[in-house]
């Protein structure tokens, strides 16, 4: 019996419901905790030397003279119109600023998705096969010491002695503009669709070692996931009928037991986007890839209250809607599931 599409309606519709409680109550957290954590921030903004008159202006401008759940209000309140308020270092528009800084971090991640599934399943599926054998020990080794390597530690490897042996450069902040349109605002994108490969070239190289970086660090999901599911799969009958068909290794793994294998790495790699987004703030500093992650660090130690909530809602936002395509695609691939 099919399913209702009714239900994947209502299904989205609780989920989203659900992303509003937790974008409330990440606001309140942040917001809170951010405007505890010091005394008096325009006399950070302005620095020590600062007169009185200043400062006042200062606060009065944004609206610290009040108490924080005043603030509070008076923040959802402009947040429910569009606006996310200013940046307190540049006085530009945290909205405007989280749309310049996004796509940099889109890229990064789609690339780091791109490198855990080219490289992360097929490790799984060799870790199955060879269960219990050197390969997969191999394996296991591997996508362990990407588990175990700290995020700092990982990028910074990378950046001081992987980047001059390899000849790569070890930040991605590029200093020119482009010489075509940009549609999505993401380096290597942009430059394939304009035609401009030597552009893309050089974009593929700031790229490449933050999202291996990033990737290398969180291989061992789909990789894992991958490994799983295939030992449960192989030794299924229709997987044993291919073998003895005669059909080839790689058609019986990759076409036959990997199908069915990645329903669930399908779905953890959804949730792992998101978590993905969030992951980027390190990555994005030690490299100076110029993402929301590394707005979202310079907002932080800059105590730039209204650009770390701005950030904090990205992230949550981010998250949420990586999990919510995750289950969609989980009941998609697998029909016994059902949306509620």
């Amino acid at each position: 019996m099919g399913r209702n599409p009714s239900d994947l309606v209502l299904f989205i519709a609780k989920r989203l419901g659900q992303l509003a409680l937790v974008l409330v109550g990440a606001i309140v957290i942040t917001f809170i905790f951010t405007h505890l954590s010091v005394s008096d921030p325009c006399v950070v903004w302005l620095g020590p030397h600062s007169d009185e008159r200043s400062i006042e202006a200062c606060k009065t401008y944004f609206d610290l003279n009040q108490p924080v759940d005043i603030q509070l209000l008076h923040y959802f309140e402009t947040l429910l119109s569009g606006n996310w308020g200013v940046d307190s270092i540049s006085q530009q528009p945290v909205l405007s600023l989280i749309g310049t800084y996004f796509p940099a971090t889109l890229e990064l991640v789609l690339a780091s998705l791109f490198l855990m599934i080219v490289i992360g399943i097929p490790l799984g599926v060799i870790a199955a096969n060879s269960n219990g054998r050197w390969g997969d020990h191999f394996v296991r080794i591997f996508y362990l010491s990407g588990w175990a390597t700290p995020t700092y530690l990982g990028g910074v490897i990378l950046a001081i002695a992987v980047a001059p042996a390899l000849g790569l450069p070890s930040t991605g902040d590029f200093s020119s503009t482009p010489p075509f349109h940009q549609w999505t605002h993401m380096s290597v994108i942009d430059a394939l669709l304009a035609g401009n490969l030597p552009w893309a070239w050089n974009a593929l190289e700031h790229l490449a070692l933050p999202a291996i970086a990033l990737a290398f660090l969180n291989m061992g999901i789909a990789t894992r996931m991958t490994r799983s599911s295939m030992l449960e799969v192989l030794p299924l009958e229709y997987v044993r009928t291919a073998r003895m068909k005669g059909l080839k290794e790689f058609w019986v793994l990759y076409k036959h037991a990997l199908r069915n294998a990645l329903i669930t790495t399908v779905t953890v790699l959804g949730l792992t986007a998101g978590y993905l987004l969030s992951g980027t703030v390190v990555i994005e500093e030690i490299f100076e890839w110029p993402g929301i992650g590394y707005y979202a660090y310079n907002s932080i130690i800059n105590y730039d209250f209204a650009g770390v909530v701005g950030t904090v809602i990205v992230f949550s936002v981010g998250v949420v809607l990586a999990n919510l395509i995750a289950d969609v695609a989980y009941g998609i691939l697998d029909p016994r599931v059902e949306w509620r």
